[in-house]
């Protein structure tokens, strides 16, 4: 059986993360033909595809939920704000997979995910996996959770896609985002990194840099360090990082063409 795939679509990447609840509806589409091409070329493809809030969650985690617990009902209003922004980029992003005829299913976290203190406790993945076993592509993505500790919080889908990971080991996890690959000297972008790993990673940890626009789950420092983290605990397992602005990147990378940087356990 063909390795299953996770593909992450960053916010940066399919939102104008500079302007609040800002879609790039041409970016989405041309994405969602490029898994299309790839599961033509490859039909034995499985894939879990997650995608970040970017414009949508970002600015809305800022402005209505901004310590990111529930202390009083100004924070539940706020909580339930975020959750429709975050629910209205899925809406686009389902829209755009519709399009290109890419069977798939919102699998929507807050219905189906309990945290304690900001980590998942508890999350019932058997509509995920009864979707991959039809051949239908499930998607998440960062969302409001109830959690048993702080009442409600913020899961990122790098939070969702790493309990995903322990849970169904794909071979491969795919960050597409706007930059080319990881940089040891960003932002300048003069020194691309081919392969990061726990050995070699201190000697540029100072200079990966943060994030296009409004994030509030850290950037591309904290991408690497915890995808890093993922791969010392799935050491078969790999993550690339690659820009997803170049047309046909994400296809090539889904049929097996290493591009951008490889994140392994050595």
């Amino acid at each position: 059986m063909t390795e299953l795939i996770f593909i992450k679509l960053g916010g940066s990447l399919i939102t104008d993360k500079t302007t609040p609840y800002t879609v790039r509806p041409d970016k989405l589409s041309a994405l969602a033909d490029e898994i299309k091409a790839a599961l033509v070329r490859d039909p034995s493809l499985r894939l879990v595809l997650g995608h970040g809030s970017g414009s949508f969650g970002h600015f809305a985690v800022k402005e209505h939920f901004p310590g990111l617990e529930i202390k009083d009902r100004k924070d539940w209003i706020g909580f339930s704000e975020v959750w429709y922004r975050a629910s209205q980029l899925n809406r686009h992003v389902m829209d755009a997979l519709h399009q290109a005829s890419i069977p798939s299913m919102a699998i929507q976290p807050s219905a189906s995910v309990i945290a304690k203190n900001g980590a998942v406790e508890h999350w019932d993945l058997t509509p995920l996996k009864r979707a991959l076993e039809a051949g239908i592509v499930p998607v998440i993505y960062g969302d409001m959770i109830f959690d048993n500790v702080k009442g409600g919080t913020v899961l990122s889908t790098e939070v969702l896609m790493f309990h995903l990971a322990h849970k169904l080991k794909p071979g491969r996890i795919l960050l597409a985002g706007l930059e080319a690959a990881v940089w040891a000297d960003f932002p300048e972008r003069r020194q691309r990194v081919e392969k990061v790993t726990r050995g070699s990673y201190d000697s540029i940890a100072g200079k990966v840099g943060g994030s296009h626009g409004a994030d509030v789950t850290g950037g591309m420092k904290s991408k690497v360090e915890e995808m890093l983290r993922l791969v010392e605990e799935i050491p078969q397992m790999t993550v690339q990082i690659f820009s997803g602005e170049e047309s046909g990147n994400l296809e090539k990378v889904l049929l097996g063409e290493q591009l951008g940087t490889l994140i392994a356990s050595d």
